[in-house]
């Protein structure tokens, strides 16, 4: 289950009847069909979003019931053969903000002895939650969590690697990590990529053309597109100093409203087969299900599903399982060849020069 070694595919959770609000509205009957169809595609494992105040709405008290639900939850997953990454600080998610009532801004996050012991509750409650079901992975420690609490470097590392010594001590043989969106692999904040690749065995990446800017150097068939997460592994492997760090894929689509679902499926068969051609092991799709659009979001999150949200598979939801039939459980063919230098200019700007370069991709920079 945990081998990094071999090529996985799975994919983020949204479920289908009222996103995640359902952590507080449960009804388990829809999350049944979902999981069927999830299932019926190939997808072998799933990212759980938790919404940490629904489950910890105060420092010395975490949710009973809450726990119940995702305890439910874990086992109708493991009854279709899915398992389970839990994503805890949950934070930010899909463009909106759930953060606790107790919660401190900034480096507070980290550093705060008041905020460190309301967090190490919640991690222990959820462990012994957890601790009986096989078919967990382990934690990811937030959703993108830079996002909403950022950090000198220094402090973010060192809280970073204090969190991941706690997972694994209370659910030791099982793959924890730090589930951060682009930018402290572009730039210096909260947390290092020295520090990441150091302290996870598959530091994760979340790749999106459109959030990451790929989209000023060429449009949604070029290589800063479909080959970035192939480039984004490259530049992992960078800070690691090995061709042999096993990389994964924790979320990643192309965010472009203007790509139909044929379009879609050719970006993400491109994107896939060159991202296994640089030796990223496992894959996880965002997202599952399409967003109600009854609920007020970016227009950019209510397409991105492999299905719709009434359960209809998408053209991607087809290209999906056609790669995860094909290559799940292959061996992962790392690259070979000497391991480039990291960016030496550190920022957005800088990083991107690094992977044009290593793309070997001229482009014509549009405004």
């Amino acid at each position: 289950m945990l081998d990094p070694m071999r090529h996985r595919f799975g994919a983020n959770y949204t479920p289908s009847r009222n996103w995640w609000f359902c952590w507080n509205d449960w009804n388990a009957d829809p999350i049944r069909r979902d999981l069927d169809a999830i299932a019926a595609l190939g997808v072998d494992h799933l990212r759980v979003l938790l919404i940490w105040p629904y489950f910890q709405p105060n420092p010395t008290y975490v949710s009973p019931l809450h726990l119940d639900r995702l305890s439910q939850l874990l086992t109708l997953m493991g009854e279709r053969h899915l398992d389970a990454l839990v994503t805890v600080f949950t934070g930010q998610l899909s463009g909106w903000f759930f953060l606790p009532p107790f919660n401190r801004a900034g480096a507070e996050f980290y550093t705060d002895a008041t905020m460190w012991a309301a967090q190490e509750r919640f991690i222990r409650a959820l462990a012994r939650t957890m601790a009986p079901h096989a078919n967990v992975i382990g934690f990811d420690i937030g959703n993108e969590i830079n996002t909403c609490w950022s950090a000198p470097t220094d402090v973010g590392d060192e809280w970073m690697e204090k969190m991941l010594a706690l997972m694994h001590e209370l659910l030791p043989d099982r793959l924890h990590i730090n589930g951060v969106d682009h930018m402290p692999w572009f730039q210096r904040t909260t947390f290092s990529p020295q520090a990441l690749v150091r302290e996870q065995t598959m530091p994760v990446m979340h790749c999106y053309p459109y959030w990451t800017g790929a989209m000023k150097y060429g449009g949604a068939m070029d290589p800063p597109s479909v080959k970035l997460l192939a480039a984004m592994a490259a530049l992992i492997r960078s800070y690691a100093g090995t061709q042999q760090k096993p990389v994964w894929a924790g979320e990643f689509n192309t965010c472009i409203m203007e790509l139909d679902e044929k379009q879609q499926a050719a970006w993400l068969e491109k994107a896939v087969l060159a991202a296994m051609d640089e030796g990223v092991s496992w894959f996880s799709y965002w997202d599952t299900h399409d967003v109600d659009r009854r609920f007020a979001f970016n227009p950019l999150e209510y397409s991105l599903g492999l299905l719709t949200n009434d359960g209809r598979v998408k053209e991607q939801g087809r290209m999906f399982k056609q790669l995860a039939d094909a290559y799940r459980g292959k061996p992962v063919a790392f690259p070979k060849g000497r391991v480039p230098e990291p960016p030496k200019v550190q920022t957005v700007e800088g990083t991107w020069q690094w992977i044009l370069n290593w793309m070997g991709w001229k482009p014509v920079v549009t405004a």
